[in-house]
This record gives structure tokens, sequence and C-alpha cells, in this order.
């Protein structure tokens, strides 16, 4: 089974969701303030489906802590560990 999946049957969180956690967490350390916009280029998702799924990660109890933060050009996440 691999992580993703892992991470997804133990938390709760779709596909997507864990594929944004993961995202978070392998980047996090350089990096505070996250695009929606820029994850999904990452990720190939929407800005829109970013936000959406956002939104259980920052709900969750998670080894990182997710905070929306502004709204220019995209909405802007505080990413901390």
């Amino acid at each position: 089974m691999s992580t993703t999946a892992n991470v997804t049957v133990d938390a709760g969180l779709s596909e997507k969701q864990a594929h944004i956690l993961e995202f978070l967490r392998e980047n996090a350390d350089t990096q505070t303030y996250f695009k929606s916009r820029l994850i999904g280029e990452e990720l190939g998702l929407s800005a829109k489906e970013v936000g959406t799924n956002m939104t259980a990660i920052a709900e969750g109890d998670f080894d990182v802590d997710v905070e929306k933060w502004g709204y220019s050009s995209a909405t802007t996440w505080k990413v901390t560990t």
C-alpha cells in the first residue's frame, strides 16, 4: 500500500486531500505561504479544487497547521510544521 493510501485510510482524507497534505509536508520546511493556484499547478489540480480540499486539512489534526491567510490573485495558505 502506498503512503498516500495509508494517509487516506488512517486520516479519513480523500485521495486529493492526502496528495495535497503530502505536498505540504514535503515543502513546508522551505516555504511558509502557498497559493492555491501554485499548489494546483504542481499537483495537476485547479485552484478551486485545492481550496476546497485544503479546508479538510486545515480543520483536521495533522502534523502541519494550515490557516487561510489571504485572497490576492489566489487564496494564500499559511503552513507551519
